[in-house]
């Protein structure tokens, strides 16, 4: 029986906080190179024990079995602002020999009866503890800022009805992830000129962010 959540979370959270500074430096490696980079930003969290508990009685996880069955108790998320982002960054973390995927799961092509799109991958990554290497399960969900938007709200909703929805509320959830998904495609549409914007407001962006500096560190001197 686990006694002490803290110490036994404790090689996840440090997974999380690793993997969230290694994907926010991937961001950072493309704008250095004044590239559109594939993410917008990254969160993660670890699931709180409360959480872990009811899933083991819903999921049927026996406790001795808690660290090969349950594959989120580490979680990333990494958003997008276009679809074809998403499959981007997939590539990207294919490519990564610092974690092994063990699992992929497409709900952007196969979306859910809900309406549910993400892409979701299992990864194997090693954490360095004092005493020694452990190796922890994380998930990884990639999706674009307007599926984040309709997973949350569809989130909360489901704490509410525990996932039996009325059949009007889960018809107009339906459309609203349609619709979701047609601004996607939408944004996909003129994609370039977005990117070209951003361009032009980024490199504005820079000279006047040291300007700024400038005239603080002026006003520090005087």
């Amino acid at each position: 029986m686990i006694e002490d959540w803290q110490h036994f979370l404790l090689p996840y959270q440090q997974a999380v906080n690793e993997l969230k500074v290694k994907l926010r430096g991937m961001r950072k490696q493309f704008q250095d190179q004044d590239q559109h980079s594939p993410i917008e930003f990254v969160t993660g969290r670890v699931k709180p024990v409360d959480s872990i508990k009811e899933k083991m009685v819903r999921r049927h996880v026996l406790e001795e079995r808690l660290e090969q069955d349950m594959q989120d108790i580490a979680g990333l998320r990494i958003m997008c602002q276009f679809v074809e982002d998403i499959y981007q960054v997939v590539d990207l973390l294919r490519q990564r020999n610092d974690m092994t995927i063990l699992e992929e799961r497409d709900y952007v092509t196969n979306v859910k009866p809900s309406g549910y799109r993400s892409y979701h991958i299992v990864i194997e990554y090693p954490v360095q503890l004092v005493t020694g290497e452990k190796k922890v399960l994380a998930e990884i969900q990639v999706r674009t800022l307007a599926m984040n938007f309709w997973a949350t709200i569809e989130h909360s909703l489901n704490y509410k009805y525990q996932g039996a929805f009325p059949k009007e509320l889960s018809d107009r959830l339906q459309r609203a992830a349609e619709a979701a998904f047609k601004l996607d495609e939408e944004m996909s549409e003129i994609r370039e000129e977005i990117q070209e914007a951003q361009t032009l407001f980024g490199r504005k962006q820079a000279p006047d962010e040291l300007l700024n500096l400038s005239l603080e560190d002026k006003k520090g001197a005087d």
